[in-house]
């Protein structure tokens, strides 16, 4: 949940911070201050996908993943009826989500490499913007995928 929560808020200063990186919309005296947060929030952003995607593979998840007939896998997989849960969405979800950190990652990368040059080079900043929604975009359809899954069968 930390980790999520500091995701949600580095998205939000950073995607601000990406858009609003303008000639136009930006002073002198503003790139310094500007680009201190920007490098903050993509920076953040990443190591709190990183932080989200390894704990839930390797410290939330295997509870899922136990081999016993009273994990959550187990349960889904003995219904026909919810057996899809795990064969698309878990199955979906477990990987889609590593795709958020490395793409979090290279936005981050962008940002550190160009600095104040984002400002100039348009296109590479509107990469940089499209990247980074397609991460966070990533971790909400894992993390419904999650969710949905957890109020299927539940982790005990």
């Amino acid at each position: 949940m930390g980790f999520g929560a500091v995701f949600l808020l580095a998205f939000a200063g950073g995607l601000a911070g990406l858009y609003s990186l303008r000639a136009g919309l930006v002073t002198p005296q503003g790139i310094v201050e500007r680009m201190r947060r920007l490098k903050i929030g993509v920076v953040a952003m990443a190591v709190a996908a990183w932080g989200t995607v390894l704990t839930g593979t390797w410290i939330v998840y295997p509870w899922y993943r136990a081999t016993g007939k009273t994990s959550p896998k187990s349960i889904l997989l003995a219904n026909p009826n919810t057996k899809d849960w795990h064969e698309f969405a878990m199955e979906w979800k477990e990987h889609i989500a590593w795709l958020s950190p490395i793409l979090a990652t290279v936005v981050a990368f962008i940002v550190m490499y160009y600095g104040t040059n984002l400002i100039r080079h348009d296109r590479v900043r509107k990469t940089a913007i499209t990247l980074f929604i397609l991460a966070f975009g990533f971790a909400a359809v894992a993390g419904t995928l999650g969710a949905l899954i957890t109020k299927v069968a539940p982790v005990h």
